[in-house]
């Protein structure tokens, strides 16, 4: 087998917020709710609508559309100025409930992310209840919403994430990627534009099924590199890797139990097997000089967070042992959630100080 043919089954769920910065204007004003909204820069200086909610979406308007067009479609729509600063602390709020599921974020702009949750053990690995998860907790803690797409690559789960809007779930099973890709139509494929949708038309290639059946050397000859991509695409191929763009700030580990736990006896049996995949971690990313800090996170029956964390380096089982005890003694009521980590230091942090 050709490497280059070889994939790598991934989990990776791509979440998108519905209207946001509509939603959070929504959110923060209610006389704004279930009336036509749009934010966007003003009709008399060129402004343009930067985005709006279904109600506006209803009389045809649109993101980028001239302000003063989309008051022509709709002359009762209330055109709100936007505030950035608001629209930043709600991203961070709903990015910070996807780190606790996966180390591997890659933002697109501020209401959309894929997240990698291959290596996540919540809910068995179950990508599908990890995503219900999420949007619960975003809109149950933010008071936004998001849609999601689960799928094996990053080109299906972008695709997924837009199936169901609003407030949607879709998800693409391994098993049934060939069969959903094969019907859709060429416009979904990543780089096909009105331009290149008149040309593949004129070739008679509608569908991804189409596509499949030109030999590479023909979408090569027709559309030179993006014929590769087409090619690709078309069955449902993508290799791309989730990037976080950052340096790794934490490693850890948690587990979601079926039946609550309650009290340090009851949580301290379920330790070894925490602790030692918190130490293969470290190992494999080679991080154990890095290490800063260690916690103990807890989730409550409620879904509430709970956190003890030390300035130690100390990662024994010992240690973690302790930690768990103070984190029990500390926050009591029915436990559904155990996770152990470590914060870690800048690489270059650790290289002055060995200098030194």
């Amino acid at each position: 087998m050709n490497p280059s043919t070889v994939t790598i089954q991934r989990k990776i769920i791509h979440f998108d917020a519905d209207c946001f910065y509509a939603a959070v204007e929504m959110r923060d004003n209610p006389k704004l709710r279930n009336v036509p909204l749009a934010v966007g820069g003003p009709a008399d200086r060129r402004g343009v609508i930067a985005t709006c909610n279904y109600e506006a979406r209803a009389f045809g308007v649109r993101s980028a559309m001239p302000t003063r067009r989309a008051l022509q479609l709709c002359p009762q729509l209330v055109v709100v100025f936007p505030d950035f600063t608001r629209y930043k602390s709600a991203s961070q709020a709903i990015f910070n409930i996807y780190r606790e599921y996966s180390d591997l974020i890659e933002p697109l702009s501020l209401d959309e992310a894929y997240v990698d949750v291959s290596a996540c053990s919540i809910h068995r690995g179950s990508a599908t209840l990890i995503a219900q998860e999420i949007r619960q907790r975003v809109r149950e803690e933010t008071g936004l919403v998001v849609s999601a797409g689960v799928a094996p690559n990053k080109f299906l789960a972008k695709i997924a994430s837009d199936w169901h809007k609003p407030d949607g779930l879709y998800v693409i099973r391994p098993q049934d990627v060939d069969v959903f890709v094969a019907q859709l139509p060429i416009e979904k494929l990543f780089g096909v534009g009105p331009r290149t949708a008149e040309k593949m038309h004129r070739l008679r290639l509608f569908t991804c099924a189409d596509v499949r059946a030109r030999e590479l050397p023909f979408l090569r000859e027709q559309f030179g590199k993006l014929g590769t991509a087409l090619y690709q695409s078309a069955r449902g191929i993508d290799n791309r890797e989730v990037k976080s763009h950052r340096a790794r700030k934490s490693i850890s580990v948690e587990t979601t139990f079926a039946q609550d736990l309650h009290g340090f006896k009851n949580c301290v049996d379920k330790l070894p097997a925490l602790h030692t995949d918190l130490i293969k971690r470290i190992e494999r990313n080679q991080a154990l000089n890095l290490v800063q800090k260690t916690f103990v996170k807890l989730r409550m029956a409620d879904f509430k967070v709970r956190t003890v964390e030390v300035n130690e380096r100390d990662v024994s089982i010992t240690h973690f042992k302790q930690l768990l005890e103070n984190a029990c003694q500390k926050h009591t009521g029915a436990i559904r959630l155990i996770g152990l980590g470590v914060r870690l230091r800048a690489p270059d942090t650790v290289a002055q100080l060995d200098l030194l």
